[in-house]
């Protein structure tokens, strides 16, 4: 890192490394490791970025109960972050609570290729033993927000006065352009900006889900409480955008038998005009911007 003059370095700590048990004793080996890399960043006049969470917790607050499926998490999430940071803070000015919870969510609850592995037929990428498809990807979503307010929140309370940082939270980005100017493709694009984009930011900015997510999705996405919209909004001091490359997007019809996310966001999006459907092919490349557009998207 020294040698290409890297300045920052962005890093995930692993809950199951630090409290293998999910709450509770702190592993002491898991404890030296991170502040070995810590203090060598430092050291070397590196900006240490540390997100907390990044898709993996530990196996027993699944087997417990259900892990981000139950509001229990909040919890244990918020004293997770709390020992982040107290061992920790006096060397980081910055923190991401969550990396990308639109991909944890569905990911890990409606396609299935992220652990914990839940899907249910006909919807996933893989065959799963377990899971909802229908509902888990919003209820997993749901408390993640409301974990990344409750850490917020703490370090807020708790020790931004006196360690001087900023916590935020960062989301997974392909940025979308319809594929035409049919009336379709652009409800489309702007179906996909609300389900991919907006589920996430929305309730920070005003609390609540976007209106058209809330149609469409209906009693099978949850509500915040008054208590919980007012703690979620503006607990991002920053947003992180992971943003890969663009996509042309198709609309196509509402699916109206049993419906996961997939189903209720009813897109199809191809990396260019020319490649086949993403959900049957990989891109051909992981382009920024499409070759016809005027406006230009920094990775």
């Amino acid at each position: 890192m020294v040698d290409m003059n890297l300045e920052a370095y962005r890093f995930s700590v692993s809950w199951s490394r630090l409290i293998p048990d999910g709450r509770g004793a702190v592993n002491p080996k898991g404890l030296e490791y991170y502040n070995n890399l810590i203090d060598a960043l430092v050291q070397h006049g590196i900006q240490v970025h540390i997100m907390i969470y990044q898709l993996d917790y530990p196996q027993i607050l699944e087997d417990e109960y259900g892990g981000w499926l139950s509001s229990r998490i909040v919890d244990d999430f918020t004293a997770f972050a709390d020992i982040c940071f107290k061992q920790f803070g006096d060397r980081i000015s910055y923190w991401t609570t969550i990396d990308e919870p639109n991909v944890g969510a569905t990911g890990s609850y409606d396609g299935g290729s992220i652990a914990p592995g839940h899907c249910s037929d006909p919807f996933g990428a893989t065959k799963c033993t377990v899971g909802d498809s229908t509902v888990e990807p919003y209820i997993a979503a749901h408390n993640m927000l409301l974990a990344h307010a409750s850490a917020s929140r703490l370090y807020r309370e708790k020790y931004q006065a006196m360690q001087k940082g900023v916590v935020g939270l960062s989301i997974y980005s392909l940025w979308p352009y319809p594929m035409t100017n049919s009336t379709e493709d652009l409800e489309a694009t702007k179906r996909y900006m609300d389900f991919f984009l907006g589920c996430i930011l929305e309730p920070l900015i005003s609390g609540d889900y976007p209106e058209r997510m809330k149609k469409i999705v209906g009693s099978r996405l949850l509500s915040f409480t008054n208590i919980q919209s007012e703690a979620i909004i503006g607990s991002a001091d920053f947003i992180g955008i992971n943003h890969y490359y663009s996509v042309y997007v198709n609309g196509r019809p509402l699916d109206k038998g049993t419906r996961d996310y997939t189903a209720d966001l009813s897109i199809i999006y191809k990396a260019s005009k020319t490649d086949p459907p993403a959900s049957k092919a990989p891109p051909t490349s992981f382009q920024v911007i499409p070759k016809d557009c005027n406006v230009c998207y920094c990775t």
